[in-house]
């Protein structure tokens, strides 16, 4: 028992670093914002996807006086893959296209933030649809994965 109680909560420590909101999917960077951002751009035009815009709001924030953290905001979408999911359940378009939070903690530290497409499910109350969000899911995790990482 007392081998298995460290392992369990090395578990919930890690649990907790990756979802950090309700619905929500963290991925830490090695990059700074400006260069995770761009990295990512570059991966979701690769991968056929659109950028819709991009939205840099500690800058906004700065022309008003607001000093705010690095933040960046990337809408992007493919109807590939977001249509069949309007297909299960129309509602879910309310969270499309996809977005992707790029933003420095307090700590310094740079993270990549999207919805938890399994949140979607929930939200949304999407049955009949698990190809289609596995799909999501293993795109949006390897792209991230790829513009965060060396």
């Amino acid at each position: 028992m007392r081998r298995v109680l460290p392992a369990i909560l090395m578990v919930l420590m890690m649990a907790t670093s990756t979802y950090a909101a309700e619905g929500m999917i963290n991925v830490q960077s090695s990059f700074g914002v400006k260069e995770t951002g761009d990295r990512l751009e570059r991966i979701l035009q690769e991968k056929g996807m659109t950028i819709v815009t991009r939205i840099k709001h500690s800058e906004a924030a700065k022309k008003v006086g607001i000093p705010l953290r690095e933040t960046e905001l990337i809408l992007f979408g493919n109807p590939k893959a977001g249509s069949p999911l309007m297909l299960c359940e129309q509602s879910v378009a309310i969270d499309l296209p996809q977005k992707a939070l790029i933003w420095t903690d307090s700590e310094g530290h740079t993270w990549i933030s999207y919805n938890d497409p399994r949140y979607l499910l929930k939200r949304h109350n999407i049955s009949n649809c698990e190809e289609v969000i596995a799909n999501i899911e293993k795109t949006l995790a390897g792209i991230t994965k790829a513009a965060a990482t060396k």
